[in-house]
């Protein structure tokens, strides 16, 4: 499998983080930066990793900053991308399932490692359940 993964400098620490859990595991991993902690703008990283997806130049992205939600919105400007903020267990099965996400999204000042690694597994384990009334929803999305 292969991800890509950015996030902005409140996200910074956590990417590296999960970057490194995902690599342990095998898992092909991009870094889009940012590479330091140093401010930058999330909407610059967001683009990358939503184009990544976009063009099918991994299976799923990767997107954090510091409460998960304005890398979101960025994300989900790009046709396609489906980008979840995942919060509990349920949600992050149910990104996958009904909705197909392709990006997660963490907030790495409103959520702590521990969580945010079992939402991402269960993110990358849970298939599309490809059931009609999804497939049709997704569609009207455009």
């Amino acid at each position: 499998m292969k991800i890509v993964i950015g996030a902005d400098h409140g996200g910074f620490e956590l990417k590296e983080y999960v970057k490194k859990y995902c690599q342990d595991k095998g898992v092909i991993v991009q870094d889009l930066g940012t590479y330091s902690a140093e401010s930058c703008d999330y909407p610059l990283i967001a683009d990358k990793v939503a184009e990544a997806v976009q063009q099918g130049q991994a299976e799923f992205g990767i997107l954090i900053c510091g409460t998960g939600i304005g890398i979101s919105i960025a994300a989900n400007r790009h046709k396609g991308i489906r980008a979840a903020l995942l919060y509990n267990d349920a949600v992050a099965a149910l990104a996958r399932e009904h909705n197909n996400a392709n990006i997660a999204v963490f907030g790495a000042r409103t959520q702590n490692r521990d969580d945010v690694i079992r939402y991402l597994d269960i993110f990358l384990q849970t298939p599309f359940s490809n059931g009609e009334r999804h497939c049709r929803r997704i569609a009207e999305l455009g």
